[in-house]
């Protein structure tokens, strides 16, 4: 019996390991591209993906310190909040095609299927790089929150759209610059390199979700950018936070000038933080 394309998505949700998680996303990536995956949605999604015994998920405010700028614990702490960002970021894209998929149709699964796949590339990157420090994901603890947009927005591809990738991942092109240069100036030539490489892809990965929103938005009569800043007020809790990167934003298909209004209207909770990869509301 060949499988469905819903089957085969929750199946890789539904898997724990990290590593397997990763190869059983890419597996499933080539089998629909191939053909090999028929397009129905006959198995619903679950409401959390698996997660693996380690690490242990903590929320913001109890995230511990990274340690002294340059030093190797700081190093490790880095690339161990960026792995666990882009695991995250596999299960965000694969609930994204299986949960709105047989409503938004072939165009918009493949988009996030390859976003998916990307992730679990970069994810794979990243567990070598930190394999080559003497460390492995699972060994610090992780910031808990990030599958939080998935469970606010399941109801609504508008506002899932809205969040993951035009609020979450944005916010990557604009942090993700200063971390690479950092990174750089360390002598981290392979880790710039994978920066780079996650950058070029999640300006790819954002203008999907602007694609897909702005058909959304033509769909309901909506104005993009009125639909965009009103769902960011419902359902994001932290703030849309200059210094932007105009130019990748731009290159994502965003408005920068919905991008300043929301800037101006968002505010953070009191004692809340939203910073950048390790205890943030953002995906590389």
């Amino acid at each position: 019996m060949v499988e469905t394309l819903s089957q085969a998505i929750a199946a890789a949700l539904l898997t724990a390991d990290p590593r397997a998680k990763a190869m059983r996303t890419r597996a499933l990536v080539r089998d629909w591209r191939a053909g090999r995956l028929v397009f129905a949605f006959d198995t619903p999604m679950p409401d959390a993906p698996a997660r693996p015994e380690k690490p242990e998920l903590l929320p913001p405010n109890r995230m511990p310190k990274r340690g002294r700028g340059g030093s190797d614990r700081a190093r490790v702490a880095l690339w161990h909040a960026l792995a666990h960002i882009e695991f995250v970021a596999i299960d965000l894209a694969l609930d994204m095609a299986g949960r709105f998929g047989a409503q938004m149709g072939e165009s918009f699964v493949s988009d996030f299927l390859g976003v998916a796949a990307d992730e679990a590339m970069h994810f794979a990157l990243i567990e070598r790089h930190l394999a080559g420090m003497g460390a492995a994901y699972g060994d610090l603890p992780a910031h808990g929150g990030l599958w939080e947009a998935a469970e606010k927005t399941a109801h609504d591809v508008a506002a899932r759209l809205a969040i993951v990738p035009m609020v979450l991942e944005a916010r990557g092109l604009d942090v993700t610059p200063a971390t690479l240069e950092r990174v750089r100036a360390a002598g981290d030539a392979r880790g710039a390199r994978i920066l780079q490489r996650i950058l070029d892809d999640e300006i790819r990965h954002v203008r999907f979700g602007a694609t897909h929103f702005a058909d959304v938005a033509t769909q309901q009569g909506e104005s993009v950018d009125s639909l965009w800043i009103s769902l960011v007020q419902q359902h994001f809790r932290g703030a849309v936070k200059p210094p932007f990167n105009d130019s990748a934003r731009q290159a994502a298909g965003l408005s920068l000038k919905a991008c300043h209004a929301l800037a101006s209207m968002v505010k953070p909770r009191l004692g809340e933080s939203h910073e950048t990869a390790g205890g943030s509301d953002q995906l590389q």
